[in-house]
């Protein structure tokens, strides 16, 4: 039976999403195997990884909001904005440059919708290009401007201050397109210092928590597919994160064939479309100001 469904990977640090996927195609003995987004190499934390049929899913669990553990390092900025390129600005930064509460009044001010210029070692593109292939080749291009959503941002350190510099830790609850990089940056312009995020850690992805997640080591460890499956989230578990609507039995032909649905609830928009059996058929979305829905995705066919 071919593995089906979602793994909540803990990544280390070292790796990049795709050697993950790499060495969990050879665990699970299967090709069908892709990431969530992705996490930079020195960043661990949850990665969802999706199996089999559940691959299908992958481009909506990707846009599921997150939450992160962050370092922000105030007194120093860097070329990549996180602690793994040499610092390209400095301020030194004594124990009365800002309070506790100064801090807490800037992460305050950052919570809500904000606006952040993407880094330049990122892959955002431009003109067709990724923004780190501009900057490979020492080029600047504009940088799209765009709006993002904090949903939570509290300090969970007290601040440090030592050698110059000064650290403290942060949670960050935030909705897709983040840079948490830009977002220590900001925090370090707001209290007038240049700054970067010095470490990262993904806590949560959609409903998906590091609590409930495993690393490539526990995976290693044990001797058959079968005992790795028992770390899988089915799939009929995983879509019920989303609205279900189920049809009459004269209708599932029609849904098997991808057909439009009519006078879908102004309240679905992502929905699931079961048979009577309660057998998942289809991801269906309704159309923005209306109520008619098409098809995202067959769940029925491979």
């Amino acid at each position: 039976m071919e593995p089906t469904g979602v793994l909540i990977l803990d990544k280390d640090s070292g790796m990049t999403s795709h050697d993950c996927v790499f060495k969990l195609r050879k665990l699970f003995q299967t090709k069908k195997v892709g990431h969530t987004g992705t996490l930079d190499p020195e960043v661990t934390g949850v990665l969802p990884i999706c199996l089999g049929r559940a691959t299908k899913l992958s481009r909506f669990l990707t846009d599921e909001g997150k939450r992160y553990e962050a370092e922000v390092t105030i007194g120093t900025a860097t070329m990549t904005e996180d602690a793994h390129s040499e610092v390209v600005d400095s301020r030194l930064v004594d124990i009365e440059a800002f309070t506790s509460d100064e801090i807490d009044q800037v992460l305050q001010a950052l919570t809500g919708r904000i606006e952040q210029i993407p880094p330049y070692y990122s892959a955002v593109k431009v003109n067709g290009k990724k923004l780190y292939e501009y900057a490979r080749k020492g080029q600047t291009v504009e940088r799209p401007r765009r709006m993002v959503v904090i949903h939570r941002l509290t300090r969970t350190s007290e601040p440090v201050f030592a050698d110059g510099v000064c650290r403290f830790q942060i949670d960050v609850e935030c909705g897709k397109g983040t840079f948490i990089r830009t977002l220590a940056v900001q925090i370090g312009e707001a209290l007038g210092y240049p700054a970067h995020m010095s470490d990262l850690r993904r806590t949560r992805s959609g409903s998906f928590d590091a609590t409930d997640a495993v690393n490539l080591e526990t995976l290693q460890a044990l001797e058959t597919v079968e005992e790795r499956m028992q770390y899988l989230i089915p799939l009929e578990e995983v879509i019920k994160r989303w609205p279900a609507m189920t049809i009459p039995g004269n209708r599932e032909r029609y849904i098997r064939n991808g057909g439009k649905l009519n006078d879908v609830s102004l309240e679905f928009e992502l929905f699931t479309v079961y048979n009577e059996e309660g057998i998942p058929l289809a991801l269906y979305r309704r159309l923005d100001g209306t109520t008619d829905a098409t098809v995202e995705v067959m769940l029925t066919i491979d």
